[in-house]
């Protein structure tokens, strides 16, 4: 019974130290630099900026208000935990984007670095949000409702075409054609940080190699990179002929020696190499608790 409220206690305390860390990044990219250069980013945030621009409501408060009837359409589809977890993050980051931020400087340099550091800072804190579970709200609600009724869509294709449509509002608001363009690298940068922190920063390779000589190359790969070697049984379906499959992760540079070498073992096997994002076991990254 203890040793799970310590658990409990432990998972909370991670979950606010997430939530501030992230809501301090994500207020410093939509406050300090999105806003100050008259620009509005994708998702529920931009129009966060764009009311504010006519109304002087602070961002903060435009971006609560607005997920109030999101939070209540998504209700049943996303349930009450996370939902929860969303709302203790949403006012964590309302704190910095009305309280916080507004008393420290904003960057008033160039458009471009303002957009960019912008996405960068904003899609570092959404991403140790969504590491935790949870989430900002806005659009993010949207998306996973949206996919939970009709699994077929792209998450892609609906993120694009919101993030689209305030990007677009936001040029017709500042009146300039940059906004827009500011709009899309913030957004781009942003999702792209999201995906790099949510699936990890150790890419590599996985090199598949289809072989008749198994154990020769396998060997000549595990003695030379020291990188494990899995097999699996295969038959060339053209030739009926029995093959070995071996699969290997590896770093990039890996990669490259290893099609090297299956080369010297094997001229006639197939080496198939394709990217990952991240991969996780033994030499690799840690398994999450």
């Amino acid at each position: 019974m203890k040793e799970a409220r310590k658990l409990n206690f432990k998972e909370t305390a991670t979950d606010i130290l997430f939530d501030i860390i992230g809501g301090i990044l994500y207020a410093a990219g939509i406050y300090s630099f999105a806003a100050n250069a008259e620009f509005a980013p994708g998702g529920i945030s931009g129009l966060g900026i764009i009311i504010n621009h006519f109304t002087n409501i602070p961002i903060g408060t435009c971006v609560l208000l607005l997920n109030v009837p999101v939070i209540l359409i998504c209700l049943k589809m996303l349930g009450k935990r996370f939902l929860l977890k969303s709302l203790c993050t949403m006012a964590i980051s309302t704190v910095f984007l009305d309280v916080v931020f507004p008393q420290l400087p904003s960057y008033s340099g160039d458009p471009l670095m303002a957009a960019m550091f912008a996405g960068a800072l904003s899609g570092a804190g959404l991403g140790l949000v969504y590491a935790r579970g949870s989430s900002t709200g806005g659009t993010d609600f949207v998306i996973m409702s949206l996919r939970k009724k009709m699994p077929h869509l792209s998450i892609g294709t609906i993120s694009i075409l919101v993030d689209g449509c305030v990007i677009l509002l936001g040029g017709l608001v500042f009146g300039r054609i940059d906004a827009v363009l500011q709009g899309i690298v913030m957004t781009a940068l942003s999702t792209m940080m999201v995906d790099k922190i949510t699936t990890g920063f150790v890419t590599g390779q996985v090199v598949f190699i289809v072989t008749a000589h198994g154990s020769d190359v396998s060997k000549k790969i595990m003695d030379e990179t020291e990188r494990g070697v899995t097999a699996i049984k295969g038959i060339g379906m053209f030739t009926g002929a029995e093959k070995n499959i071996l699969m290997c992760a590896c770093s990039r540079a890996e990669a490259v020696r290893i099609r090297s070498l299956v080369h010297k073992e094997d001229r006639s096997a197939l080496v198939m190499i394709c990217p990952f994002d991240s991969v996780y076991g033994e030499g690799f990254q840690e398994h999450a608790s």
